[in-house]
């Protein structure tokens, strides 16, 4: 079993909370990050996709009175919503005995009924933490390689082989579209969507043209922005939106888009292994989406992240702007060669940012200039994480 980094975060959250919210895709290791957590303690565990466990909850006040003293895991909360109002008044009435924190552990495959419905009973109640797929500091630093080429998801990464692998998201995405996706919109046409996807991973690491995009799949634009806005809303999806400052330059005012995890992406672009993708011409924009999402992965807590573009060429692929007034600019290079472009020196000196990367593929950390540094994905992340 790998070992997941938020899972410290989980039990701090436990400690302090009486219901945690765990947020994460499909097939990310929610669950069996869940139970190996529940095994230190008194715990139950309800599947709320399972008709039997959903039948347990029929007098949901009467039978989780029974298990005050336990952590009780609710998986696929998605399913029952209108849970959270019970849960609201059991951790009510459980405070005043004194049981205060580590009541539930919410298991969730999508922010969009989920945070909704949690955010309007649970206010105070709760806290979130959210599960990305593996990342770059969870596995062999050898690793990260296959970790591009088949992505995060566990069950892919840990594949015998590229082929399996390769088999294995296959099926997730047609899962997607023929299980998952009716659960949250029924009247969602999975045949325009998979055609939509299809069209996003082309346009991977680019702007979003909604009009050009909605005239080829013959719908409006309206309804191609409620596609995109249900795939963000099942974490499958990314919209990395512009950087906007007073700084008397004309900026590119669309946001990028990508498919959030490479080895989705690259299912949809029929790559099977490294030796097709070297020689795709996806493949600067599928390192680029893979290293945002890593990076993004060991942000500080309250980090806004943006990209910049101006008209005249200027451009940063990853603006990080933190709490403690702190702005990184980074530019992602997919080889060994660490050279900036000279747009990168003109919007550094635009935005006034404080630390400055390339982000290459090798492993080696050096200075390019007086204010910028060459340094490899894992060394930029392990500085991110301690801050």
């Amino acid at each position: 079993m790998i070992e997941r980094k938020i899972r410290l975060n989980i039990e701090k959250s436990l400690n302090r909370q009486p219901a945690v919210a765990i947020i994460g895709p499909r097939q990310v290791g929610k669950t069996t990050l869940a139970l190996d957590i529940a095994e230190n303690r008194k715990s139950i565990y309800l599947d709320l996709e399972s008709y039997r466990d959903r039948d347990k909850l029929e007098d949901p006040i009467l039978f989780l009175e029974r298990y005050e003293d336990s952590l009780v895991i609710l998986d696929e909360i998605h399913r029952m919503p209108e849970l959270f109002q019970t849960l609201r008044g059991l951790i009510d009435e459980g405070r005043r005995r004194g049981k205060k924190v580590g009541r539930f552990l919410i298991l969730g495959s999508a922010s969009i009924d989920l945070l909704r419905q949690s955010g309007e009973t649970l206010a105070g109640r709760i806290g979130y933490i959210d599960m990305t797929p593996l990342t770059a500091l969870e596995i062999k630093p050898d690793q990260v390689t296959d970790l591009w080429i088949r992505g995060g998801f566990p069950d892919s990464f840990l594949g015998n082989s590229d082929e399996d692998s390769f088999l294995i998201r296959k099926d997730f995405i047609r899962t997607y579209l023929e299980r998952e996706i009716p659960q949250f919109a029924p009247r969602t046409a999975a045949e325009t969507l998979e055609r939509l996807w299809m069209m996003l991973a082309h346009c991977q690491g680019s702007m979003l043209n909604a009009s050009r995009l909605a005239s080829n799949l013959s719908i409006s634009a309206k309804t191609l922005n409620a596609y995109i806005d249900l795939l963000v809303d099942l974490l499958l999806f990314r919209r990395l939106k512009p950087y906007h400052a007073n700084i008397g330059k004309r900026l590119v005012k669309s946001p990028k888009t990508y498919i959030r995890d490479s080895g989705l992406l690259h299912v949809l672009l029929n790559i099977k292994d490294y030796n097709e993708l070297a020689g795709h011409p996806i493949t600067g924009e599928s390192w680029e989406g893979f290293v945002i999402e890593n990076i993004l992965s060991a942000v500080p807590l309250g980090t806004k992240s943006t990209f910049y573009r101006t008209s005249a060429g200027a451009e940063i692929d990853l603006v990080l702007e933190m709490v403690n007034s702190e702005i990184w600019a980074i530019e992602i290079k997919s080889g060994l060669t660490a050279k900036p472009s000279k747009g990168f020196y003109h919007a550094i000196d635009d935005i006034k940012s404080t630390h400055n990367f390339v982000i290459h593929a090798g492993k080696d950390q050096y200075p390019i200039a007086e204010n910028i540094e060459a340094i490899s994905l894992i060394d930029c992340m392990r500085l991110l994480e301690q801050k």
